[in-house]
């Protein structure tokens, strides 16, 4: 049996950089599945080097503790929004923004949404440049192919999804809207990288 603080640890992650780098962050006991900081670090050198994080609307999706949502406002995204439906991981989330805002020294306006992302989404108003979407591995595949849709319009042309989900599970289903852009896996956890199609050329 772990003791006490190794159990501890499995419960706290960290802001990898940024302004608010190494700065620990609550991870609630049960019920989400934070990602790690080895795949963050790899997923956001390589949103830095697409420049998709600076001055973006950032909308971090069955949040959990917040993480991937702070992380990006750590590296200088201009709002954040989580979106988590369980009170205990909610609140917890609510606790790492103050943290984060604390360590920037300015406010970022982070909000926490506890709510389930379908009746987020069915309501939200404005764009988003960056979306997290980092569901329970058991989440089926019609729930997410709902939100993806409800998401679809909430986008601003260039943005960019990522999409976490056990290496196993087969391609995210997408409404015509999206397409696939890439993926990564790493070990046991897929990326999904997915954007808004062009529009065709009109005719001249």
């Amino acid at each position: 049996m772990p003791a006490p603080h190794e159990r501890y640890r499995r419960r706290v992650t960290r802001i990898i950089s940024g302004r608010a780098g190494s700065l620990t962050l609550d991870v609630p006991a049960s019920g989400t599945r934070p990602t790690s900081d080895r795949i963050r670090e790899s997923l956001f050198g390589a949103l830095e080097s697409a420049d998709a994080i600076r001055d973006a609307a950032v909308l971090d999706l069955y949040a959990g503790s917040g993480a991937l949502g702070l992380e990006a406002a750590s590296r200088g995204a201009a709002s954040i929004v989580l979106v988590e439906r369980a009170a205990p991981a909610a609140a917890i989330a609510r606790r790492n923004a103050a943290k984060v805002e604390r360590a920037l020294g300015t406010t970022r306006a982070v909000r926490v949404e506890a709510t389930s992302v379908l009746t987020f989404l069915r309501r939200a108003a404005g764009a988003f440049d960056l979306v997290f979407i980092d569901p329970p591995y058991e989440l089926g595949d019609d729930e997410l192919a709902e939100a993806l849709e409800l998401l679809a319009p909430r986008l601003s042309p260039h943005a960019i999804v990522i999409v976490e989900r056990a290496a196993r599970s087969a391609e995210p289903p997408l409404p015509a809207p999206l397409e696939h852009l890439r993926h990564r896996s790493y070990g046991d956890t897929t990326l999904w990288w997915v954007g808004l199609r062009e529009a065709p050329a009109a005719d001249d």
